[in-house]
């Protein structure tokens, strides 16, 4: 199994309820065919980079998975027809992508407070 990384926007118009509706039936879509959900990060509302639909932000979510290749399709078209989704993109993640997500949720990028020795020695 290929692991995947899919971004959804999501319509600012919606409420949190129809909101968490749309990702949990994309979380169920995945689950019941056959996908591991490693991660997921809602991003919540954004400022878009360019107006869509003649909306300038929307609800931003992110999903990393372990799937077979076939249920891409199948995702991408349940994604299309649900008029609540503006945009998606789904990419493969290569064993670089892979290494750098596991780094980034174990928290490995996180700074590190300064201590009283490193704010001595900046302000000489």
């Amino acid at each position: 199994m290929q692991q995947y990384e899919t971004v959804i926007i999501l319509t600012p118009l919606l409420s949190e309820e129809a909101v968490k509706e749309v990702l949990t039936k994309i979380s169920g879509l995945l689950t019941g065919n056959g996908a591991e959900i490693i991660h997921e990060d809602n991003w919540g509302l954004k400022k878009l980079a360019y107006p869509i639909e003649k909306k300038t932000t929307g609800y931003y979510h992110l999903t990393e998975y372990k799937a077979p290749g076939d249920l891409i399709n199948k995702l991408e078209v349940e994604l299309r027809r649900d008029e609540r989704v503006m945009r998606f993109l789904t990419i493969s993640l290569d064993k670089h992508a892979i290494a750098y997500n596991l780094k980034k949720h174990s928290g490995a990028f996180l700074k590190k407070p300064k201590t009283d020795n490193q704010t001595e020695n900046a302000s000489k």
